[in-house]
């Protein structure tokens, strides 16, 4: 396998290092217009669309929109049959996922001004939020948990469920996920439909406030389309992980971390940063040695290939800094002492601390949430959280010696701006008792 092999030591290296980073995903407008196509469908004829595009695309036998929707009972079935083991890790992983996202559940607040003017913030769950789980190959009963749990922490309403079942083929872990996570709807739709179902509501399904959770491109294309109509997470890129390294842990270790996140999909990203060449030489080797026995070692391979990069640096401040400019949506810092350049990390959707925490605890059971920004974006965005489904409203309540005193300002401003009303409004309350 040809990793590309850079040094900051390069006199192109920083081009070289944007040229590996370029990922722009290129419109596909057949696409965009397939999806708009669908969109519109559905909200103008609903559920008729539904079932017609469900005996299209997932080739199932639908007739009445009643059955596309999966009963309580269905979901404790699956949940009941998991072996043991299977059961308590998805407890497990659960527990943890709760436990740490209701550390951040906001409250509201407020606070009095000595002339009894009274200001705060009012925070309130969404009513209802919608989740979209990928079907068919896919089965990913951790993304329903990190999605669905603090949703739930969150104090939102209702959680609708959608789940692509192609062939009628129903993932009994995912269904079981549900089920733990206290999914309150379940629907066996996907595709862009499935989206514009929960954007624009049928006569089966609701229509939500927010929707979140990964999918293909024609739900990342549906999803673009349909925010400002209802609120979305993020529109995810390829996954990436960046691994800065001492050269002091096991290079299989490393290898496959880099392994972890290659084996998503051929556009995923896996980059090491190292001070030590002689480390990175043997993170090529042991990735030659144990790519052999990855059952997705065609896609590792092709990532690696095309997008990953064994990188030397002269400093690990150099790395930082570097990491700073990548701003990797997984970052681990695989270093004696870790905490010591926390401080000089500004922009990961991640971090990673520490020659024994490998990324794919995070993607499972640490208890953060593995829903995180790509792309560089985590520059000016976070990890999904609970705050993703809590807003805030202001609270502003005047006494009339303060509304006395604001009113002449407002007005100023208002008269200044040309806008009268605005200045009346204020000022008919300064005379006021």
């Amino acid at each position: 396998m040809n990793i590309k092999r850079l040094s900051t030591r390069q006199p192109d290296f920083h081009k070289q290092l944007d040229k590996l980073l370029a990922f722009e995903e290129t419109m596909d407008y057949q696409l965009d217009a397939t999806v708009a196509a669908i969109l519109a469908d559905v909200r103008t004829r609903g559920d008729a669309a539904l079932l017609e595009y469900t005996r299209r695309f997932d080739r199932m036998d639908v007739q009445d929109s009643s059955t596309l929707e999966l009963s309580p009972a269905t979901l404790r079935t699956a949940f009941n049959g998991l072996s043991g083991p299977q059961r308590a890790a998805l407890e497990k992983a659960a527990q943890r996922i709760t436990a740490y996202h209701k550390k951040q559940l906001q409250e509201s607040w407020s606070y009095t001004e000595p002339d009894g003017t009274l200001l705060g913030q009012q925070v309130t769950p969404l009513d209802r939020v919608g989740l979209y789980v990928p079907g068919g190959k896919a089965a990913y009963p951790s993304s329903v948990l990190m999605n669905a749990l603090p949703a739930k922490v969150a104090g939102v309403r209702e959680l609708i469920m959608v789940v692509p079942t192609p062939d009628g083929i129903q993932n009994p872990l995912v269904l079981a996920a549900a089920h733990l996570a206290g999914v309150d709807r379940v629907f066996t739709i996907g595709g862009a439909q499935a989206i514009a179902a929960l954007a624009y509501g049928t006569g089966t399904l609701p229509r939500v406030d927010k929707i979140v959770g990964p999918g293909n491109a024609y739900v990342a294309a549906a999803k673009r389309r349909v925010f400002g109509v209802v609120g979305i997470d993020m529109i995810a890129g390829p996954s990436e992980i960046l691994v800065i390294c001492d050269g002091q842990t096991n290079p299989d270790w490393i290898a496959m971390d880099l392994f972890s996140q290659a084996e998503h999909d051929e556009l995923a990203q896996s980059i090491l940063l190292t001070p030590d060449p002689a480390f990175a030489s043997a993170v090529a080797q042991s990735a030659d040695r144990l790519l052999a026995d990855m059952p997705r070692r065609d896609i590792i391979c092709t990532a690696l290939e095309n997008r990953g990069a064994l990188i030397e640096v002269a400093t690990l401040e150099e790395a930082c800094a570097i990491s700073n400019r990548i701003a990797p949506e997984h970052l681990e810092l695989s270093v004696e002492n870790p905490q010591q350049w926390l401080p000089s990390i500004k922009h990961a959707g991640a971090i990673f601390m520490g020659r024994h925490t490998s990324e794919a605890l995070g993607d499972y059971c640490a208890g953060p949430n593995h829903v995180l920004p790509t792309s560089g974006t985590a520059r000016f965005s976070s990890p999904l959280g609970v705050y993703d489904f809590q807003k805030r409203s202001s609270l502003i309540q005047v006494s009339a010696r303060s509304a006395a005193i604001l009113g002449e300002i407002a007005a100023e401003l208002a008269y200044g701006e040309g806008l009268h009303a605005h200045a009346q409004s204020a000022l008919f309350r300064t005379d006021s008792p």
